[in-house]
This record gives structure tokens, C-alpha cells and sequence, in this order.
């Protein structure tokens, strides 16, 4: 009787040939990523790559202006909805009239996804401007950060750099600053960016000993920015836990393959690029022999050579063009023969990228 009922069933029949149709294939949408490929940043899980708005707002560098809000609130719906939910801003980017413009953006943006909003990691940088003085002044900071955020709290709160250097007394006022931003619920992870090595331990035991976690460093860290320091910040992320964040991970556009001594941006980098450009023969034709094998974009080989080295890169956006190329980066790997390839070609270059001045030691 089974077999009669079962006989009388309408079956859907799918050959093999159909299921590997590339048509078929094609119209397949495949995460970027997938959920267990998502990194940890203290209690917080972020993708493997994330989005950097320094120039959302920045007139003199990036040439922002407001009539590209449009455009950058597609690039921010792309991110999220190919699964970035980590996006890095700063208290201090925006120019002029429009200091603060890339968090107002991004809270304006994020209001766009109120069913994803417990999801979005946002990591501000809170400036060591001269007269924030004492702990409750960097407080106050933070609250203002979370106004234009439109947030009730921030997903990583990150010291912009160390005062060490040149104002020591202020650097301990600032950390104080950090607790108390964590103490409250502020925040929900602590962050620096620009500390060097020895720095970074120093915090890291000051905080530690106050009952804060220290779960971030935020560095320039790419093919252009591999030096000893760079390499020292990523081990002692790896020993204690402290995820290492690498902004410029294209080092401003010279890894891209879009310039060239004859074919430099406007403005202060087009002044950089003449200087850096004429010495990275070696390691532009790696990147560019490497991305025509992979059928990648030399961008994207250049972001996925961050990831292979356990950082999470957050390339700047601010066009669709740019996220689209950008999101290419994930979904693969390079291999080590390749990573060592793009590292020995760096090495054989003659120019660096000149390091943050406000990166201590």
C-alpha cells in the first residue's frame, strides 16, 4: 500500500547537470562570509573586515562635500548588507563647520536598519585635544560622541593617541577618562590607537589593574606599514588578547594601482605620493601579479594580506565603486607562498609610508 501511495506522488527530478548549470550557479548569492568567520573584539563579535569614515566630512584631505551624503549612505547599506557591521569613526573627523560630521552621519545612516542597530559595531576615537584635562572632560567627550551617534552606547571607545610624549600628566587623566567611560556603560569595549609597543603594555597594565580589558589597538598596519613596531603591536595583541585594528590598509590609495609618478591625487596626498610612489616598483608589480592570478583587484590583494596577518582591516569609503571592490577582498585567502611573495617585494622596496607622528613608542 506504501509503495502504491508513494508511487502516486508527483516527483521533482533534478539532474546533476542542472544543479552545476553555471546559470544556476551564478544566480546563487553566497555570504561574503560566514558566521563563524566573524572575529572577536573583547565581549564583541565583528566582521572580518570593517569600514573606516575618516574621510566622511574631511574637506582638505578626501574632498568631502554634503551633496555626497547620498552616495554614502548607499555605501554604508552595501556594508550592511553584505554583513560589515564594524565601522571606525572619530570625534575629531569632519573639518571646519562640519567637525563631527562622520558620526552624525553614521547615526543618521544607522536609523536606515533599526532591525540590524544591536548589531552595528560602532568604534570611536575620542581626540587627546590639550584641554581635555581631566577624566570627566573625556566623559563628556564620549557623551557627545553618543549625541551625534544617536546611540546609547558605543561599541568600542578608543583613546585617538597617547600624550606621552609631549604631556605626560595628561596621558594618566586621559586613561582615568577610559575607566570612567566603561565604568558608566559608555562604552562596551575599550580601545587605544597609535600606541607603539611599549606604550600599549603600560596601558594595558593600567587598565587591567582597574578591572577594564584593553581590546583593541588600532594602527597603520599594511604591505607600506609592516615595520618592527608594527610586527611587535600584533604580537603582544596575539599574548594578550588585544585585537589589532589596521587602518591605511592601502596606504592611502598607493596600493590601489590607480596612481603613479605621472598620475598623482590632488591635494596634500598627491604631494605624499610623489615622494613614496618612484620607490614601490617591486611591491606594486607583486601586488599586480598576484591580483591578475587571483582575478582580484590589487586593492583587494593588498586588504586580504591584512587578514592573513590577523588583523581586521578597515579600508576607507566613500564612493559605491569603492565598497563594491573593497567587499571583494573577503570570501578567500591568500596563500603563505603568496603572503611572503607581497612581504619580500615590500622589503625590497625602496620607500616606506611615513608613520603617524602621533604614534608613540
Amino acid at each position: 500500500m506504501a509503495l502504491l501511495m508513494s508511487s502516486a506522488v508527483p516527483t521533482a527530478h533534478v539532474s546533476c547537470s542542472t544543479i552545476s548549470s553555471p546559470s544556476l550557479l551564478r544566480s546563487l548569492k553566497f555570504p561574503r562570509f560566514w558566521p563563524w568567520q566573524k572575529v572577536k573584539i573583547g565581549p564583541l563579535s565583528v566582521s572580518p573586515m570593517g569600514f573606516g569614515t575618516w574621510s566622511w566630512g574631511n574637506q582638505l584631505l578626501w574632498g568631502y562635500k554634503e551633496a555626497m551624503d547620498a552616495e554614502l549612505q548607499q555605501t554604508f547599506n552595501i556594508a550592511v548588507e553584505n554583513g560589515i557591521n564594524l565601522f571606525d569613526t572619530a570625534d575629531s573627523y569632519g573639518t571646519g563647520r562640519l567637525n563631527g560630521q562622520s558620526e552624525k552621519l553614521l547615526g543618521k545612516f544607522i536609523r536606515e536598519f533599526p532591525e540590524l542597530r544591536e548589531d552595528v559595531v560602532i568604534a570611536t576615537k575620542l581626540a587627546a585635544y590639550p584641554w581635555r584635562l581631566t577624566p570627566t572632560q573625556f566623559v563628556d567627550a564620549c557623551q557627545a560622541s553618543l549625541d551625534r551617534l544617536q546611540l546609547d552606547q558605543i561599541g568600542i571607545g578608543q583613546l585617538h593617541w597617547s600624550t606621552a610624549n609631549y604631556a605626560p600628566l595628561q596621558e594618566r587623566a586621559l586613561w582615568d577618562g577610559l575607566v570612567a567611560m566603561y565604568d558608566k556603560g559608555l562604552v562596551r569595549a575599550v580601545g587605544v590607537s597609535n600606541y607603539g609597543p611599549k606604550q600599549l603594555l603600560k596601558i594595558h597594565d593600567y587598565l587591567k589593574a582597574r578591572g577594564v580589558p584593553l581590546c583593541s589597538a588600532q594602527v597603520q598596519f599594511s604591505l607600506l606599514s609592516m615595520g618592527k613596531d608594527q610586527m611587535e603591536i600584533k604580537n603582544i595583541g596575539n599574548s594578550l588578547g588585544i585585537r589589532v585594528i589596521a587602518y591605511s590598509p592601502l596606504g592611502l590609495g598607493m596600493l590601489t594601482g590607480k596612481y603613479s609618478p605621472s598620475n598623482l591625487p590632488t591635494g596634500p596626498r598627491g604631494i605624499l605620493f610623489r615622494q613614496i610612489i618612484p620607490g614601490l616598483k617591486p611591491l606594486l608589480n607583486s601586488l599586480e601579479e598576484i591580483a591578475a592570478k587571483r582575478q582580484k583587484t590589487m586593492s583587494q590583494v593588498a586588504i586580504n594580506w591584512c587578514i592573513c596577518k590577523g588583523t581586521i582591516p578597515i579600508p576607507g569609503v566613500k564612493s559605491v565603486e569603492q565598497i563594491e571592490e573593497n567587499l571583494g577582498a573577503l570570501g578567500w585567502q591568500l596563500s603563505l607562498d603568496e603572503v611572503t611573495e607581497l612581504e619580500t617585494a615590500a622589503l625590497g622596496s625602496s620607500r616606506r609610508m611615513i608613520q603617524n607622528i602621533f604614534q608613540t613608542r
